[in-house]
């Protein structure tokens, strides 16, 4: 459904990674207002008519996702709710991006992105101590919160319909059936006491060769062999550790620096003679306090 910012923005996403997108626009619309419209076909439908309301759902049905930007109640006015179509395509990923959301006092309110950074809080993180917060175009909310996460989440959804991922408690010695449900928080901590004490009766070394070649989600933190043998993780001059740069360039891969970090003004007279200064001009500075060295001192 054609809307402003963050739908045709994710719109956009899915169709430059191939999604066949159509955008449904109302007629007598002088001008498209989606600036994000690449790769996709627009379809005017007047949805005030019962004729254009059935065309659309014939679309929905038969399509893998619908995205809706409206604010709650829109689309079920219509007759084109997500209860409705699942009904007739129980395979459908329904979006909806709306603001606030489908529940709360605010589900029903129009927003724009400057309210919901409000809203959560975020505003009063943008901005200089003291000074007002400011507001970063719409990029934030809109773009990144808005039509960017709803990409990623039609993307996980369609993963989900496509695909099953059970739950084996592979190589613990336990039984699924004497487990509490796994998607029941209100079990977690026992759950929780359950594999605390399992992983407790053995070393992390013997856990390591029982999970070792499996598909399983357990891994020895960072000292992997793999890590070591791929050089994951480099170490500076000071032996602190950092990951490896990424992406891994074949050609031009990422030379990282091992040395200390630098101490403030340690390398200002070598910059300033690379850009031609004369050692009397740099000393004049040093003294009067335009710039500082911490150079470190030629041992005599």
């Amino acid at each position: 459904m054609a809307g402003l910012a963050p739908a045709p923005f994710c719109g956009m996403i899915l169709a430059d990674f191939g999604a066949s997108v159509i955008r449904v626009d109302r007629t007598k619309v002088a001008m498209a207002l989606d600036r994000q419209a690449r790769g996709k076909r627009s379809m005017a439908l007047n949805l005030k008519t019962p004729q254009g309301v059935e065309i659309l759902k014939k679309l929905c049905v038969q399509s893998d996702v619908v995205l809706e930007p409206y604010r709650k109640g829109v689309m079920e006015k219509l007759g084109l709710g997500p209860e409705k179509l699942l009904k007739e395509n129980p395979r459908l990923i329904y979006a909806r991006l709306t603001g606030y959301g489908q529940s709360g006092p605010y589900a029903t309110a129009a927003g724009h992105d400057i309210n919901y950074l409000a809203l959560s809080g975020l505003l009063s993180r943008l901005g200089r101590h003291g000074d007002k917060p400011y507001a970063p175009l719409n990029l934030v909310a809109d773009f990144a919160g808005g039509g960017l996460s709803c990409a990623l989440g039609i993307v996980l959804a369609l993963l989900e319909r496509t695909s099953s991922f059970p739950w084996y408690p592979l190589g613990l010695g336990l039984d699924a059936a004497d487990l509490p449900p796994q998607m029941s928080s209100d079990d977690w901590p026992e759950l929780k006491r359950v594999f605390e004490g399992r992983f407790a009766s053995k070393t992390r070394a013997e856990w390591t060769d029982i999970f070792d070649g499996t598909d399983a989600c357990v891994t020895p933190v960072s000292s992997h062999p793999h890590n070591r043998e791929r050089g994951s993780f480099v170490r500076d001059a000071a032996e602190e550790e950092s990951p490896r740069p990424a992406p891994v360039l074949s050609r031009t891969p990422a030379d990282p620096c091992l040395a200390e970090d630098p101490r403030i003004g340690q390398h200002t007279c070598e910059v300033l003679e690379e850009y031609g200064f004369q050692s009397e001009a740099i000393e004049r500075l040093l003294a009067t306090g335009v710039i500082e060295s911490d150079a470190p001192k030629a041992k005599l």
